[in-house]
């Protein structure tokens, strides 16, 4: 029995968002440079995101490039930022044969000119899709976006349209860069490393976390069912104890 068939479509994930890890070291152990490995998850990229559009997930959240990547050898990051243009490029097919709409968060104006206007296109070109809304995090940081939502209310105080104790968490959310979205039910994170690196702190605060030793280039669908099928096996509690959510069941 194939994990797809195992896998129950009444109890999907609404939001599933992935920490792409291990390009690196997946190139470094076939003797070739980090940006063999970047060109070599485009396939991953590719498979996962079509399956997550087939099984009926409403939005996928990949974490594309963090503000501290900018910090990474120069060669890399331009072969990251081309790569990036060249990607988008050749996968609107992709994304119009899968009704799937593109979406961006993070500080987009820190892009190169080339690759922050073919990014636009496609938000453009995508806009009317229905099926899916994947989302690239691009120069994203959680704590960036935290502090700008931060200022964003106490701009709103300070001008008196709102007053400090009106501030609660839905609020918070509204002036985040994912107000648009749920938050993720699923966070998967490939290559083993057990860290968050900055990624959706507010937003996971009740996500399943899945890890898995796979590096990303090698991630396919099959390994997305994978997580899937882990993340329906388990009970969400929010909170509560056991008793309560099956008394509420």
């Amino acid at each position: 029995m194939s994990l797809h068939t195992q896998i129950d479509s009444d109890r999907l994930p609404s939001h599933i968002a992935i920490i792409m890890d291990g390009n690196g070291r997946w190139a470094k152990k076939r003797g070739n440079m980090r940006v063999f490995g970047h060109r070599s998850a485009i396939k991953a990229v590719r498979d996962t995101t079509e399956g997550a559009a087939e099984l009926g997930i409403g939005f996928l959240t990949l974490y594309a490039f963090s503000t501290e990547n900018w910090g990474r050898p120069k060669l890399e990051v331009n072969a990251l930022m081309e790569l990036l243009v060249d990607t988008i490029k050749s996968e609107m097919s992709t994304l119009m044969d899968n009704d799937i709409r593109l979406a961006s968060i993070g500080n987009i104006d820190d892009l190169p000119a080339r690759t922050r206007r073919r990014l636009q296109e496609a938000i453009e070109q995508t806009r009317d899709n229905k099926r899916m809304t994947l989302t690239l995090a691009l120069s994203y940081g959680a704590r960036n976006d935290l502090v700008s939502a931060t200022r964003k209310l106490a701009q709103l105080a300070k001008e008196g349209d709102i007053s400090p104790e009106e501030i609660d968490d839905k609020m918070i959310s509204r002036h985040l860069s994912t107000a648009d979205m749920p938050d993720p039910e699923l966070l998967i994170r490939t290559s083993g490393e057990y860290r968050i690196s900055n990624f959706l702190l507010w937003e996971i605060a009740y996500a399943e976390l899945y890890i898995t030793p796979t590096l990303w280039p090698d991630f396919r669908r099959e390994d997305l069912y994978e997580a899937i099928k882990n993340f329906q096996q388990r009970e969400r509690r929010f909170g509560k104890i056991s008793e309560q959510i099956h008394n509420n069941s």
